[in-house]
């Protein structure tokens, strides 16, 4: 079982590939579900990675639903080509349609896109799976579509409650198409996660930092929410998984 961490820097890299990550899931704006993540970081990203783990960009050029107009496309489109000439080891996309069903035609043509800039990029279709009609009837598609895994909390809203789809996916899948579990994943849910089948694990393992004091004046935020604060990877929430799945690993191994 492999463990995927989501980062929002390059310092997030850095502690994943330290702590023992197989790779990250690179965005920005994690607070809003995740976003492009600009080419300088995928730069940074790649020098403190320093080959010891696979950087996988999230391709998404805005927040929201998951319809895409034809200038979103085109947007993400010259995305996907960037970071992969930029030594991107893949891609993660998604689109549905207005009905709920996988927006074939869309995820085609960015899938080519990043098929044609490297043809052993790695496509993963991420958790707009888990707003899509039909869960089941989704994975079908991504199968005829070649797709290399997918981010699923199992069509719930976490992966602990998604576990039986999670395992019905898996089964479905047969080992052409890796089913990655992520989505309020706790680092209890692992053992079942790996006795169910999954081969991969999906974590966003962070802590907030705020540097509020009295006085500080508020650049933008209308909600009373923390104008200081951001997010950072959490080290020791990396450790604790990959010690988690270490065990998991063994008990696999000695079975």
């Amino acid at each position: 079982m492999k463990l995927e961490i989501a980062v929002v820097s390059a310092a997030g890299v850095g502690v994943a590939a330290s702590e023992g990550a197989d790779r990250v899931e690179l965005c920005s704006s994690l607070e809003l579900g995740g976003v492009t993540p600009s080419q300088g970081l995928l730069e940074a990203g790649l020098e403190h990675a320093d080959g010891r783990l696979e950087i996988y960009p999230l391709v998404r050029c805005r927040p929201g639903d998951f319809l895409y107009s034809a200038s979103d496309v085109d947007t993400m489109v010259h995305e996907i080509r960037h970071l992969l000439s930029q030594g991107a080891h893949g891609v993660v996309v998604g689109a549905l349609t207005p009905s709920g069903d996988v927006d074939v035609r869309t995820v085609r043509r960015l899938l080519e896109t990043a098929r044609e800039s490297n043809p052993d990029a790695e496509v993963t279709f991420h958790r707009a799976i888990d707003q899509s009609r039909d869960p089941l009837a989704a994975l079908d598609r991504l199968l005829e579509l070649g797709f290399t895994r997918v981010l699923t909390s199992g069509h719930a809203p976490t992966a602990g409650a998604g576990l039986a789809t999670l395992a019905g996916m898996v089964e479905r899948a047969g080992g052409d198409l890796e089913i990655m579990a992520g989505g309020g994943l706790s680092l209890a849910d692992i053992p079942a996660m790996h006795a169910a089948g999954l081969s991969a694990v999906h974590l966003s393992a962070k802590k907030t930092i705020s540097t509020l004091s009295q006085g500080t004046i508020s650049l933008g935020t209308q909600d009373g929410s923390d104008p200081t604060a951001y997010t950072v990877t959490d080290r020791e929430i990396v450790r604790e998984a990959k010690a988690k799945l270490n065990a998991v690993n063994r008990a696999g191994q000695e079975s």
